[in-house]
């Protein structure tokens, strides 16, 4: 199996060559002999071990059999400790995601601080079937179905090819001690039951079941090719970029053969579930709208809108210091002082200094907000001016308000000026702000 292994790197992976490498080992037998070959070939390798804390003294125990292998191996070895079941509840997560999440943040963390080039974990043959197994109960689409990949941006796989057996055989011929999960052998968990119960018998079938499977995948990676090409092709009629959100044309999506299938491919990267819905939004009236956990759907007239959620954590208030005369977050707006008016348009405006309390404030509207709109009399309620300019909900949501100390509205940004901010003959100093 070294020489198999180290032949697949040449021919597949020859970037691992030479880079520093950061394995993710757990002390099952997977990860520890994944370490020992590529210690054998004299890789730049170090190991980050996780405990969960999930199974009392199991848990240290492997721990500690992990820094054992590292100081025999001569290889650097990180540990992290989790409250894995505090963190789970906290977040309304399983176990088993909360622990995913944990690990791969803490990875990510790593990598940054020491400048890892790839992050490798110890996936093989039978893990990459039995995922395809558990996709497939679960109605996945062909992205599902196309496996685990081998390279995923820094994360490699380089026992994919490889099967348990393999693993199990460079194990005991090497005489290598590995720890041994006991809720590995338990049905308990999904995985576990295609395991024990499915893959035996599939196996029986078809004693080849490994090698034709994965000459199944390739062919759907093929196949995933081509959809996504043809997807690519679509998108640039159907999709269009407006401040802060996504268009889609209803009429240009309807042209399509297939317009629920191309909405899936358009649309899967924004964790919708309720496909069937998405699609209903098509003939739906205006207003209508579907919610993932990251993002929403409008419908507005004869387009889809697509924006991000807008987390309750995040800031909804930005100040502006008299002092400063550029912002870039949360919008980029460029401030300075002119001697006269040029051009003037909804991205520019030019106001009388003398009138402004500073620190401005960058907000998004509220109701009961008003303001005194440019060449009228009398003040105007937001929604109603909103509603005047036919603006779509997430339209709405994405509008800043430039305010005077968070009180009157200055300017409703890319749209209209309050008049009580406009120059007149008797203004003094003229502060010219442009959205860029």
């Amino acid at each position: 199996m070294l020489q198999e292994l180290s032949n697949h790197i040449n021919h597949n992976l020859p970037f691992l060559k030479g880079k520093k490498l950061l394995i993710a080992i757990s002390g099952g037998i997977d990860s520890v002999v994944l370490t020992h070959l590529l210690s054998a070939l004299k890789f730049n390798i170090s190991l980050a071990h996780c405990n969960f804390n999930l199974r009392g003294t199991e848990s240290d125990l492997d721990e500690n059999f992990v820094k054992e292998l590292g100081k025999e191996q001569n290889i650097a070895v990180f540990t992290s400790h989790f409250n894995t079941e505090e963190f789970a509840k906290k977040n309304k997560q399983s176990t088993q995601i909360a622990a995913r999440n944990l690990r791969y943040d803490w990875f990510n963390e790593l990598i940054e601080k020491h400048q890892f080039d790839y992050l490798l974990t110890a996936h093989h043959a039978d893990d990459n079937l039995e995922t395809f197994l558990i996709n497939l109960t679960r109605g996945a689409g062909l992205d599902g179905l196309t496996g685990i990949p081998e390279i995923n941006g820094n994360i490699v796989r380089p026992l994919l090819t490889f099967s348990r057996n393999d693993v199990l055989t460079f194990a005991k011929e090497n005489n290598i001690y590995w720890r041994e999960d006991k809720s590995n052998a338990s049905t308990k968990y999904t995985r576990n039951k295609i395991r024990h119960l499915i893959t035996p018998i599939l196996k029986e079938i078809n004693p080849s079941l490994l090698e034709t499977f994965t000459k199944t995948t390739e062919h759907l990676k093929e196949s995933l090719q081509i959809i996504e090409d043809k997807v690519n092709d679509v998108s640039t009629k159907v999709i269009s970029t407006e401040n802060n959100f996504i268009k889609l044309d209803i009429s240009e999506i309807e042209k399509t053969s297939n317009p629920k299938a191309y909405l899936y491919q358009l649309l899967k990267e924004y964790n919708f579930t309720e496909w069937n819905d998405v699609y209903q939004l098509l003939s739906a009236q205006s207003g209508k709208q579907v919610l993932s956990k990251t993002h929403t759907l409008l419908k507005n007239r004869g387009f889809l809108l697509l924006s991000k959620n807008v987390s309750s954590n995040e800031v909804k208030m930005f100040l502006i210091e008299e002092t400063q005369s550029e912002i870039t977050n949360p919008i980029h707006l460029k401030l300075e002082e002119v001697k006269e008016k040029s051009t003037e348009n909804n991205q520019t405006i030019y106001v009388d200094k003398q009138r402004l309390s500073f620190p401005l404030t960058l907000r998004k509207w509220q109701d009961g907000d008003f303001f005194y709109p440019t060449g009228m009399t009398g003040k105007k309620k937001l929604s109603k001016y909103f509603k005047d300019q036919k603006l779509s909900l997430l339209e709405k949501q994405n509008t800043w308000l430039l305010c005077n100390n968070n009180e009157d509205i200055i300017w409703i940004i890319d749209y209209r000026l309050d008049n009580r901010f406009e120059t007149t003959q008797q203004t003094k100093s003229i502060l010219k702000i442009a959205l860029l």
